[in-house]
């Protein structure tokens, strides 16, 4: 079994993939964060998502890790982001980081403690969109210059980040193709 644990457990991503860890056999929920002052902290995750029991929800991933740890999955804030990524270095522990919205030196920061550890980190994900991401470098480049893009994007009201870590990689991709 892999022992992961999830950071921002409460949030829409957080609570989704600590559901989805406990649906899986390979997969065992053993930590589970929140940040600081939140109302889940000190508490046992089954109360909340009826998932992890015996697990309790900690304000610090220090706390969380455990031997059976393997993978810390983190689709938190910035922030919170780097300061996860330090933790798992020095633990030894891999991540999946779902965070976007990390710039200039963070970001320089974040990358270099993810070349540390086994990391996989993503603006998005899918399958779909990490190909639409090939396609539209492509298609960029096959038109040329002669095109204008416009990217165009519309979330739900509680969205951190806008624009979204996808719609950025997508402009990205495009300027890196002309």
């Amino acid at each position: 079994m892999i022992g992961v644990v999830v950071t921002g457990v409460a949030g829409r991503m957080g609570s989704t993939i600590a559901r989805l860890v406990e649906e899986d056999s390979q997969l065992t929920l053993v930590g589970a964060t929140e940040a600081p002052g939140h109302p889940w902290v000190g508490w046992d995750l089954r109360g909340f998502l009826g998932v992890g029991e015996g697990v309790k929800v900690t304000s610090s991933l220090d706390e969380a890790i455990t031997v059976e740890t393997r993978v810390v999955i983190d689709f938190t804030l910035p922030q919170a982001t780097l300061a996860h990524l330090e933790t798992a270095v020095k633990e030894g522990v891999a991540m999946v980081i779902g965070t976007t919205g990390i710039t200039g030196k963070d970001l320089e920061r974040a990358r270099s403690l993810a070349s540390r550890i086994p990391c996989v980190w993503a603006p998005n994900m899918s399958v779909g969109v990490n190909l639409l991401f090939k396609l539209v470098g492509e298609v960029a480049r096959i038109l040329g210059e002669d095109y204008d893009v416009e990217i165009v994007e519309i979330h739900h009201r509680f969205k951190k980040d806008a624009p979204s870590g996808t719609a950025v990689r997508l402009a990205e991709k495009v300027a890196q193709a002309l």
